[in-house]
Order: C-alpha cells, then structure tokens, then sequence
C-alpha cells in the first residue's frame, strides 16, 4: 500500500520490496492501474539495488518484537539506499533509541517525529497469539544529509482522540496527532 500511494503521490519511480512471495502477490493484484511501480522479492540483508538510488524511502519494516533489532536493520539499509530522507513506521517504544541514534545509523541530518499512530494489528501469523492488538506507532524521518535537516515538526499534544482509518495491508492505522 505505501508503494501505491507514492506513485499516486507522484513519485517518478517507485520499488516495493519484500521478501515473503504471497505479500508481492498481493501488492501486484492492488497495483494492476498504478503505473512505475516494480516489486521485488528480497531479504533487506541482500537487496539487489545499489547505495542512492533513491531520493526518499517510505518503508513498514518489522518491529523487531520476534527478532530484535530487525528494524534497525531495514533503517540502516534504507539509509544507505536514500539519497535525502527515509520515512519509517517503528514502534513507539522505540523511539528514543531511534531518535538518539540517527546520526550513528546512517542519518547525517538527524531524524524527527513526523505522527504518532496506532495500528489494530490482527492475528496474522501463527506467531502471533491474539486476535487483535493494538500497537503505538511513530512515523519517523531520517534524514539522510545534514544539509536537507527539517526544522522540528510541532509538539504533539499528549492525549488526543484516536480515529480509526482504512484497512491496508491487514493493519488499520489510526493518527493520534
């Protein structure tokens, strides 16, 4: 769904990428009359793309809640991939780490939170032992050069009312900012 609405947005060029087959099904039957957009099977430690060779990247990575630090490696990748920014979905619990760590991970230019979220995440894997959950979600931006540095998105209120959003990709994101 990122993909789609990147190249609804107007993205010259657009790569979906990941690694589970059934998820590129998907993602192509929803494509069928978006135009730039290819998708490729491939596991973030072994993508078949060279560093820069993108301006931006939007990406959903795992939350690194099975295997730690699963995140940080899309971040990385993603980083080194991006020539100006890197939009990120992390895990609210995270973001202290991310945000103090940017620089180190790739983001000469720093990062900031850009929303916070909430996902309904249902029982999609057998891994997953309830039929529902909710999940706190940052969206984050790294930016990759130091010269490209955003000035800092307005604070966000700290309690606001949660409004659910539409399905995609089995997750329903909801803004809570």
């Amino acid at each position: 769904m990122l993909s789609a609405a990147c190249a609804l947005l107007g993205a010259s060029r657009v790569i979906g990428v990941d690694v589970d087959a059934d998820a590129l099904a998907v993602a192509s039957r929803n494509l069928d009359q978006v135009d730039h957009v290819d998708l490729v099977r491939a596991d973030v430690s072994s993508l078949p793309l060279r560093d820069n060779s993108f301006d931006t990247c939007v990406m959903n990575p795992p939350f690194g809640t099975r295997r730690k630090g699963i995140d940080v490696d899309f971040l990385r990748a993603a980083l080194r991939l991006s020539t100006t920014a890197v939009y990120s979905l992390h895990k609210s619990s995270t973001r202290d780490y991310l945000l103090s760590r940017a620089v180190s991970l790739g983001a000469a230019g720093g990062a900031r939170l850009v929303a916070q979220l909430r996902f309904d995440v249902p029982k999609l894997y057998d891994f997953h032992t309830r039929p529902e959950v909710d999940i706190d979600v940052d969206l984050l931006r790294f930016d990759v050069d130091a010269s490209c540095h955003a000035a800092p998105a307005r604070p966000l209120p700290d309690a606001t009312p949660r409004r659910r959003g539409a399905r995609a990709g089995g997750r329903r994101g909801r803004r809570t900012g």
